[in-house]
């Protein structure tokens, strides 16, 4: 992260996290009635976009028809690239290609294609239909710091500018529950917020491998390394 992004942060949550990214959730689905009234009758989706956002978003939309030409040039780009590609290139290409492959594979194996666990007893479901209570917003900004994960977002739905309104919406203690990467050896944008009971939440990165992978995969590298030493 830039140091203005890190001073953004420290401003906004209080902390200079381990690591950071944001995320969001799939669709929660519809939860049996005694179980939503018992968890506060809570929102099941993130707030509407007020109509001048929308408007806003309307008259950009030509911009984003421009960017979806520039992606289909770059995505034929790509096909381009691989027709061209060398005995060697196609072959490191090829195997991309099977790890993308796997990697999808195991997210639907695991259930990482569903939005939790789903046991409604758990308590992953209880946060879950706690979700759009914390915040309207669509997107939690996820961070790791002392231990904890906090999430964090603007309290209502914004379009812009969500960094600099957002606040600790939740916060997870270790010995409530912890995240963890699924797919570890794979690139992916996969996580879970995994709690003590066994349930769990999937959440989804904006990028692959984000600076959440990262962190988890050198904390895990760090505890092997101090298994294997002692």
């Amino acid at each position: 992260m830039s140091s203005s992004k890190d001073y953004l942060l420290q401003s906004r949550l209080g902390i200079t996290p381990d690591a950071g990214s944001w995320c969001e959730i799939g669709k929660i689905p519809k939860p049996p009635p005694d179980v939503h009234r018992n968890a506060g009758n809570g929102a099941l989706r993130p707030g509407f976009i007020r109509p001048l956002r929308l408007l806003t978003l309307v008259l950009a939309s030509p911009l984003l028809l421009i960017l979806g030409f520039l992606l289909l040039l770059a995505s034929g780009e790509e096909v381009l690239k691989k027709w061209l590609a060398t005995g060697e290139e196609r072959e490191r290409l090829r195997t991309e290609d099977l790890d993308a492959k796997r990697r999808d594979t195991a997210i639907v194996e695991l259930g990482l294609n569903q939005t939790f666990d789903g046991d409604w007893n758990g308590a992953a479901s209880q946060f879950l239909l706690r979700w759009y209570g914390h915040s309207s917003h669509h997107k939690r900004y996820v961070a790791l710091s002392e231990g904890r994960v906090l999430l964090a977002a603007p309290p209502k739905r914004v379009s812009f500018r969500a960094e600099s309104r957002m606040v600790v919406v939740a916060e997870i203690p270790g010995d409530v529950g912890e995240l963890t990467d699924p797919l570890p050896e794979f690139e992916s944008n996969k996580l879970l917020l995994r709690f003590k009971d066994g349930s769990w939440i999937v959440l989804t990165t904006e990028e692959m491998g984000s600076s959440l992978h990262k962190h988890l995969a050198l904390d895990a590298a760090n505890h092997e390394t101090k298994s294997t030493g002692s």
